[in-house]
């Protein structure tokens, strides 16, 4: 009996082993094909086949070195030979529109890029689109917007109400100007107007020269206003209608295999339309509100009111 019940124990100890290691084999073999799968069909360096690289852009923009890292990547991978960036964007900071519009045509030199318009392509967004060699936008994206602002608040009536006063030791008289705690002079807002101005004929510049138009006719189309894609491919600031099928067909005039898969390069960080996670989660704890709040910071679009500097950016 006793020797029954230890082959027994032992039976019942080997019968656990096995099951163990037949689940480990399992668990490695299913990562091991997971990974297999990554890399044959998902973006990234470690895509392996040639294809067509697609690039989204979107929401809120700022300087945003993981899209520039990522960039850089798809112009380095030997695999990608077209490139299809995505916008779908209002716009954001006019630094933020130039580094990655500087990223684009860096890729493009060595690459044929095409930009595919979503919802959305204004101020800073158009300027990442034409970047690109060809634009195709659907009938009712809206495109435009070029130009720069500066916004700031003034709120002297609230602070005289709450009878607050701010007193203030400058070194020059505009210094820290525009400010929102004091009336804004004459001085400040000539000043302010020479700096966007300066920044609003650069946009008009990169405009002109990418869209092949003579500066007044580009100068006519930078007055802030918004087109359909229709109408933007009447004013020439798009090439043609449509989506990613086009875009692909463009990248075949240029010797892209159009049967070659189009693979998003994706980034690390999820992202919404408006608001950059990184972003959300600074005004969140800015503002002292919990970790559940940042989904309805993204929904309102509480990115805009914290860009600095100049602003390329359709209704902040």
């Amino acid at each position: 009996m006793t020797l029954r019940a230890d082959d027994l124990i032992d039976r019942r100890r080997l019968r656990r082993k096995l099951t163990f290691w037949r689940i480990a084999a399992i668990a490695v073999l299913l990562f091991g094909l997971a990974a297999l799968s990554a890399w044959y069909y998902g973006g990234g360096e470690g895509t392996g086949v040639d294809h067509i690289a697609k690039i989204k852009i979107e929401g809120t923009i700022t300087q945003d070195d993981e899209l520039i890292r990522r960039i850089e990547a798809v112009r380095k991978a030997p695999h990608v030979k077209g490139v299809i960036v995505l916008v779908n964007s209002p716009g954001g900071t006019t630094v933020g529109g130039e580094t990655i519009y500087d990223a684009v045509r860096k890729l493009a030199a060595e690459k044929p890029v095409v930009t595919e318009v979503g919802t959305l392509a204004a101020s800073a967004g158009y300027m990442i689109a034409s970047a690109s060699d060809y634009i195709v936008a659907h009938q009712t994206s809206i495109v435009g917007s070029i130009g720069v602002l500066i916004q700031y608040p003034d709120v002297t009536g609230l602070m005289d109400k709450i009878g607050v006063k701010l007193e203030e030791v400058k070194s020059s008289p505009l210094k820290a100007s525009p400010s929102p705690f004091a009336p804004t002079t004459e001085e400040a807002r000539a000043m302010v107007r020479k700096l966007i101005m300066d920044s609003y004929d650069w946009f008009v510049d990169i405009v002109a020269e990418r869209r092949k138009l003579p500066r007044p006719q580009a100068l006519a189309l930078a007055d802030g206003s918004i087109f359909t894609g229709r109408q933007a491919v009447a004013n020439k600031l798009i090439d043609a209608l449509g989506g990613e099928q086009e875009a692909v067909k463009w990248l075949g005039t240029k010797g892209v295999d159009e049967k070659l898969k189009v693979v998003e390069w994706k980034s690390t960080e999820r992202d919404s339309l408006f608001l950059p996670n990184a972003m959300v989660r600074q005004i969140g704890r800015a503002l002292g509100l919990p970790v559940e709040s940042e989904e309805v910071l993204r929904e309102i679009g509480a990115d805009r009111l914290f860009l600095d500097g100049l602003v390329s950016v359709w209704h902040p």
